[in-house]
């Protein structure tokens, strides 16, 4: 499986609190929602619909998973909602009980194991592995040289802080772009696929 990272980005590189004002206000971040002038569903509707297709299974950290779970089964009916709910998921968690598991497909991974247990997925035959939102789990992933893809929606907006899916280790990672394209909106949708050292 490939590991790909999908994540709505500002110039700055913060993906913190995309969605909505109170998803994740740590650290005093004050813009939650901040997407939602820039959201194309001609342009960025159809990236997202394309990038599905591939999608084998979901990654998540745990106040990621907690969003979506809380979100995602409500929707049932819709095409994109039917493939979030019925696709695989995991989830990395040292607090989350099996039993609070109640999202439809979903795996505990225990925080101690992960790296373990994500080379195990990788190394398995299938499709994309894909992360979403999760901004510790993805930054952990990069420095791990993990990330096979990423798939960036480049916000044309500076948030002056929040938290990044960029590790700060000075290491060089090289990424190479195969793909892009700007929606009307002046989101900068690109895809980056990972170089060999």
């Amino acid at each position: 499986m490939r590991i790909v990272i999908g994540e709505f980005i500002s110039l700055d590189g913060v993906v913190q609190a995309p969605g909505h004002p109170d998803e994740d206000t740590d650290g005093g971040f004050a813009h939650g929602g901040w997407t939602h002038p820039f959201f194309d569903p001609a342009v960025m509707g159809a990236a997202l619909a394309e990038w599905g297709v591939g999608t084998e299974a979901m990654l998540f950290g745990r106040h990621t998973w907690q969003v979506m779970a809380a979100a995602w089964p409500n929707r049932a009916g819709d095409p994109f909602a039917d493939h979030m709910n019925s696709v695989a998921k995991y989830v990395v968690t040292n607090t989350l009980h099996d039993d609070e598991l109640t999202w439809n497909n979903t795996t505990r991974i225990p925080g101690d194991q992960a790296l373990d247990q994500i080379r195990k997925l990788r190394d398995t035959n299938g499709g994309d592995l894909v992360v979403t939102g999760s901004a510790s789990l993805a930054r952990t992933l990069i420095a791990e040289n993990l990330a096979d893809e990423l798939r960036l929606m480049i916000m044309p907006v500076l948030l002056g802080g929040g938290k990044t899916i960029y590790p700060s280790d000075g290491a060089l990672r090289t990424f190479e772009l195969v793909s892009t394209v700007t929606s009307g909106t002046g989101v900068h949708v690109a895809t980056y696929q990972a170089k060999a050292a």
